[in-house]
């Protein structure tokens, strides 16, 4: 079998994943480009990116350009005389300039089944949306957002139990994996790429923090993806009093209860709140992880075996005084 010289694009955890699988792989990776390093935490000091980190433990040549546009950036990505260059959440743009360099074209792993859920945050708005399954799509890159042929598409399910890093950790994995199962097809010769179809594309806008605050007025299903998708990040949230009460695992407790202003905590259950919501506060949302100001997150139990009062029966939930982003509470910020 033919072995590839890979350059590799990718800038977080997701995309190291597949870095990792490519280093254990007969394929070579010649060099990496990931994005400019960034200031993180509260110290705001410059970071490199996950896969970065990833490649100079390994001794591969990084390159950081601020956009892949310019001549002289395309010019230094054709001296590496690359088989094929793999994609994994990058966030540059490729010009169609930068997709002809490689012998084999730019392929790339995209945490969705396409043509569903195109753009930047297909993960989270699966869950969000109440899908039943995911996946990961390689493919082969064109000048679309996310609308090359497809290589390998690679399925898993979506339960009422799975939170946005559940299923970023599974689809890295399995990315990875289909990802060197694709570069050995190309390499073969054995690849077939199918185009997508044309109906059901679905875009995949990127997170805010905005959104991450709680409307009680939606059903419990809304609610409760929301909040699985949103954990660990941006965090959904909702008022209690003048702080902010964060919420990471929910469900939905069926059948009706009586009209009741949504957002009113009712009856404690055993292992979790319940909150009012939905239509007339009909329904019932029943949260079983949570992190109040100032604690850590845990779970509800935990937090009702304390009698924390400001959880009391017939507190009512999303009505926080807004107060500048620097009081915020300790623990608020991912």
């Amino acid at each position: 079998m033919s072995r590839l010289r890979v350059v590799f694009a990718g800038t977080p955890e997701f995309a190291a994943s597949s870095l990792a699988a490519l280093l254990e792989s007969q394929h070579e990776v010649v060099a990496v480009y990931t994005q400019p390093d960034r200031p993180a935490g509260r110290g705001r000091k410059l970071t490199p990116s996950p896969v970065k980190q990833l490649a100079v433990e390994h001794g591969l040549p990084v390159y950081q350009p601020q956009t892949l546009k310019e001549p002289e950036a395309q010019a230094e990505l054709a001296a590496l005389s690359a088989d094929i260059m793999v994609v994994v959440a990058y966030g540059l743009l490729l010009p169609q300039a930068v997709l002809d360099i490689p012998r084999l074209g730019c392929v790339n792993v995209h945490a969705s089944l396409l043509p569903r859920w195109r753009g930047a945050a297909p993960i989270q708005r699966a869950i969000e949306a109440g899908d039943k399954v995911s996946g990961v799509t390689i493919m082969q890159m064109d000048a679309g957002l996310d609308t090359g042929a497809m290589l390998t598409e690679v399925r898993t399910p979506i339960t009422d139990r799975t939170t946005g890093g559940d299923l970023h950790d599974r689809l890295a994995i399995q990315g990875a994996n289909a990802l060197i199962n694709t570069l050995d097809d190309l390499a073969t010769g054995t690849a077939h790429a199918t185009p997508q179809s044309e109906e059901g594309v679905t875009y995949a806008a990127k997170l805010s923090k905005a959104e991450a605050e709680l409307d009680f007025a939606q059903s419990a299903h809304q609610l409760a993806s929301k909040i699985r998708a949103f954990n660990p990040w941006p965090v959904a949230w909702c008022g209690l009093g003048d702080d902010r009460l964060r919420l990471l695992m929910a469900s939905v407790e069926e059948g009706e209860h009586p009209p009741c202003a949504p957002g009113t905590l009712l009856d404690h259950g055993g292992d979790h709140l319940r909150v009012a919501c939905g239509q007339e506060g009909r329904e019932v949302l029943c949260v079983a992880s949570a992190q109040l100001p100032g604690g850590k997150a845990m779970a509800v139990r935990d937090l009702l075996n304390a009698r924390h009062a400001r959880l009391a029966t017939g507190t009512r939930l999303g009505t926080r005084l807004d107060k500048p982003a620097a009081q915020a509470s300790e623990g608020e910020t991912p």
